[in-house]
């Protein structure tokens, strides 16, 4: 009778054997996350870095059968694509990891799929890991950039130490299936108007006796860009002193450029704002156009998550978020990645600020 570790691994020679080798040309899947009949602007960036393995890039679609036709035509339309899969299914209306990583665990078993990819998003940070452990494969997260070698290995770029430093990361070929989120921010859109693909539905894998339900979800209005894709981001720390001048202060602002609504953690701490609108490390990762920070001393975990912007704006007295320590005025860290500082009281300079925009 064979020993426990040598069935383990006879096992994995078998699955081995049944998924295709990696030395050819790649082929991906990608899951197309949406919301309301509209494709995430972070699954468009993601498609632009599957485009870049190259190869074939098959696009997966979930969600309730009410749901997903829609996206489904949209989603013929990305360029990109060479073929849309979907699978309607009411258990998928609110996408858990434990209900859809069967489908997906299936769907790489019995196909010759290279990689699997999604946007950095919480469904995939959730889904993605998941589904490398079940198939017993690593997984590579938020990483911006990514190349196929002609060796059938792939390398990826990604940040760590809050963003300070690059890590190179190489998935050799006898890694069957390459599973890596990507950060949205580090590639551009795809297009939506590309010429159409086919689609073809595929079953849904029904999941019994699921360890987790979904109850409800909870949404914040509001009629602002969204924060994670929005052009323009206009972002407060705890020096606004609390919600109420927060509001006052950012929104009007924020309002006549157009832009999101952006806070510290210190100030998501303090209860000036919702945590939906956290920028850093632990928050979101955003790189707008224009990003102006207000009051915000620049905590290493803040820059993490807006030095890429590419324009950058801070109004600050020089004060730091950390009570224990105070900076001098132009030495606050915050003016060491913006491209305009101004040291200045910002109850005084933001409505000035606001007064001369709209005229």
């Amino acid at each position: 009778m064979l020993s426990r570790q040598a069935r383990l691994s006879t096992l994995r020679g078998l699955q081995q054997v049944r998924w295709a080798s990696t030395s050819g040309a790649p082929s991906s899947l990608l899951l197309i996350e949406h919301n309301d009949g509209v494709i995430n602007a972070g699954t468009l960036s993601a498609l632009t870095a599957a485009s870049k393995l190259g190869g074939e890039v098959t696009g997966l679609v979930i969600g309730a059968p009410d749901a997903v036709k829609g996206v489904v035509e949209k989603a013929k339309k990305l360029k990109g694509l060479t073929k849309v899969i979907y699978a309607p299914s009411t258990q998928y209306a609110a996408p858990l990891a434990e209900q859809v990583s069967p489908l997906v665990q299936e769907l790489l078993k019995s196909s010759s799929y290279t990689h699997f990819l999604a946007s950095h998003s919480t469904t995939a940070k959730s889904l993605l890991p998941r589904v490398a452990a079940q198939l017993d494969v690593p997984a590579v997260s938020d990483i911006t950039s990514v190349e196929h070698n002609s060796d059938g290995s792939t390398t990826f770029q990604r940040p760590i130490y809050a963003g300070n430093a690059i890590s190179t990361v190489k998935a050799p070929s006898s890694i069957p299936i390459k599973v890596f989120t990507v950060r949205g921010t580090a590639f551009d859109k795809a297009e939506t108007d590309g010429p159409e693909v086919p689609a073809e539905e595929i079953k849904a894998v029904e999941v019994k006796d699921s360890p987790t339900e979904h109850l409800k979800t909870s949404l914040t209005q509001s009629d602002r860009p969204e924060l994670g894709v929005a052009s323009k981001v206009v972002s407060g720390g705890r020096a606004l002193k609390s919600a109420e001048l927060f509001e006052k202060t950012l929104h009007p602002l924020a309002d006549v450029l157009g832009a999101a609504v952006g806070a510290s953690r210190a100030a998501v701490d303090a209860g000036y704002a919702d945590n939906s609108l956290q920028v850093g490390q632990t928050g979101k990762i955003v790189a707008p156009e224009l990003y102006i920070a207000l009051g915000i001393s620049g905590a290493i975990q803040h820059l993490a998550g807006m030095k890429d912007s590419k324009m950058i704006v801070a109004v600050n007295k020089g004060e730091s978020e950390q009570p224990s320590a105070v900076f001098p005025n132009p030495d606050a860290p915050i003016f060491q990645v913006a491209d305009v500082g101004l040291v200045a009281d910002l109850f005084e300079a933001v409505p000035e600020m606001v007064e001369k925009l709209k005229k």
